[in-house]
């Protein structure tokens, strides 16, 4: 098989009704990722203590009644369908280096989410905040192993200015083959700027910890989200930023109709 087929047998996986209905629900289902996080995010900023405000806090939170049980069922197959998709992506689509470059990330981003998924339906998850301290420790044992955490933490923070700039620019549009209507527009720029600012803070982090040589310096999202509460005026920017999660679940809502699958 050569490149052509490759391509076109790609491509017709990719526009396979049923590939093209799992893609749209785990746009829906990332949604309701964003609006639990940023809900426990709200809490946290008005005093709530406990769960982690970031990926594992929310799955965690789902595993713990029959209907979560359920959604998070949903979210392991409709997540890896969504991953598989942008595979196709990857492989069919433009011949803009950059785009398939982005569809493969997205990819590896969804399978580790319906993997993470997967590990909550079935009793075993973990902490992302214990994850990235020690994913950055066995990063800093290695040679160089400072500059690549602080490379990691610099990759992270370009993807949180990609997201503020694509929010205010509402680039996010291109990503839907029809309009959405106007308040779904709104939320997607809120929240695109809202998690743009999440993941800089992320990458700060990182570039941090690789400063210090600390790994418990790298605490993901929860501890980005902490850090901002610990700021002048912290509580406030804390509950905006905890809008703008839950403003992007309701973008994702949105796309999930609107998507160009």
């Amino acid at each position: 098989m050569n490149t052509t087929d490759l391509m076109a047998a790609s491509r017709r996986a990719g526009d396979h009704p049923a590939l093209e209905t799992a893609a749209r629900v785990g746009y829906a289902v990332n949604g309701v990722l964003h609006v639990v996080i940023g809900i426990i995010a709200l809490r946290l900023a008005f005093g709530s203590k406990g769960t982690s405000a970031d990926q594992s806090g929310a799955l965690g939170s789902m595993a713990d009644n029959g209907l979560g049980m359920l959604l998070l069922w949903v979210a392991v197959v409709a997540w890896l369908g969504l991953a598989l998709w942008q595979v196709t992506e990857a492989i069919s689509g433009g011949w803009e280096v950059s785009d398939r470059v982005k569809a493969g990330s997205k990819a590896v981003v969804y399978l580790v989410l319906s993997w993470t998924a997967f590990k909550f339906a079935s009793g075993h998850g973990s902490s992302s905040k214990s994850q990235s301290t020690d994913f950055t420790a066995t990063l800093m044992k290695q040679p160089a192993g400072q500059w690549l955490v602080g490379i990691v933490g610099l990759v992270v923070v370009g993807v949180g200015v990609y997201h503020v700039v694509k929010g205010w620019k509402k680039k996010f549009i291109t990503d839907l083959e029809s309009y959405p209507g106007k308040w779904i527009v709104k939320a997607g720029r809120v929240g695109y700027i809202a998690k743009g600012i999440a993941l800089v803070i992320v990458g700060g982090l990182f570039v941090l910890a690789a400063v210090r040589h600390k790994p418990s310096e790298a605490r993901g999202l929860d501890g980005a989200l902490h850090n901002l509460l610990g700021a002048p005026g912290g509580e406030v920017l804390l509950a905006l930023v905890a809008i703008g999660l839950i403003a992007f679940g309701v973008y994702s809502f949105g796309r999930a109709r609107h998507a160009d699958v």
